[in-house]
């Protein structure tokens, strides 16, 4: 534990990021959601850390879980930044693209089959 008063240098409280706001106004976001950002939406007026965010979602697709690494901020206090860019529409969420569905083993073979006749 730090001495009374002093704080590791870098520590940044969660709320700080936040605004004060503890929880994101969206449900449906959670580590796995892909963002993209809207590369017309101008970023004057945002925050320090809304800015930081959307500098590196905008080469392209990311997910939540990433750009809360790449900000070093934990992931809770990631979605409610993202949702409020959400929220502005400087950034879009989508859901991760789901596991592929069951092969038809039938058609597997079939297939396998063909390959080795060849």
């Amino acid at each position: 534990m730090t001495p009374r008063g002093r704080r590791r240098a870098g520590m940044v409280r969660p709320y700080t990021p936040t605004g004060g706001r503890a929880a994101p106004t969206r449900r449906t976001l959670d580590l796995a959601t892909l963002l993209i950002a809207d590369p017309d939406k101008p970023l004057a007026g945002l925050d320090a850390h809304s800015h930081r965010l959307m500098q590196h979602c905008l080469p392209g697709v990311l997910s939540l879980a990433e750009v809360s690494a790449n900000l070093q901020l934990p992931g809770a206090v990631t979605k409610v930044l993202v949702a409020s860019l959400v929220d502005s529409g400087h950034l879009v969420s989508r859901n991760p693209v789901p596991a592929a569905q069951q092969h038809d083993a039938h058609l597997l073979e079939r297939i396998l089959d063909a390959l080795h006749k060849l």
